[in-house]
């Protein structure tokens, strides 16, 4: 499980993580994958409990991830905020965070992921992927190349953690 979890870490955090650090990860969310008492005897300091309604390995990942990675929010606006915030400030946004103050969900999911999109079209730009269960806040995403997005996906239902493109999701729920 190392092995896809290093993947995926490499994957979601499109080189802001370096090698030691998706190493450490993922060994860690491996061992807590593998044993969790073991994991949690060994980690004293863990703030995790059997009433998480996610398995510890998935916390310990998504619990790791920094700010430039997982993004999370309570509004989109909140949200892209924090993905605007995690770009270089050279990285030229058309879209301004609040922009998307008044707009209806699945139009302001659809004018982030055009404007994500639109970035480093020679990787075919980003997808907005809401990524694992959110303990905090209402919205939880990552970022990933539009070109890795299917074997990021896979290694999701591989390793159990739920993921699914944002706007994807959104437009599918809206047709419910």
């Amino acid at each position: 499980m190392k092995a896809q979890l290093v993947e995926l870490l490499t994957l979601i955090s499109s080189g802001c993580l370096g090698e030691a650090e998706i190493e450490q990860i993922a060994g860690e969310a491996a061992q807590a994958y593998a044993d969790p008492q073991a994991f949690l005897a060994a980690n004293p300091d863990i703030n995790y409990d059997d009433s998480f309604p996610i398995p510890l390995g998935e916390w310990v990942v998504t619990g790791s991830l920094p700010e430039i990675v997982l993004f999370q929010g309570d509004s989109f606006e909140e949200l892209f905020g924090e993905i605007r915030a995690s770009f270089d400030p050279s990285v030229n946004f058309v879209l301004q965070a609040k922009q998307l103050r008044k707009t209806e969900p699945l139009a302001a999911l659809n004018r982030i992921q055009t404007q994500l999109g639109a970035l480093y079209p020679e990787k075919g730009g980003y997808v907005l992927v809401d990524f694992s269960e959110s303990l905090d806040t209402e919205l939880q995403t990552v970022l990933v190349y539009r070109q890795d997005l299917q074997r990021m996906m896979a290694l999701c239902v591989e390793i159990g953690i739920p993921a699914a493109p944002a706007l994807e999701a959104a437009q599918r729920a809206d047709q419910d």
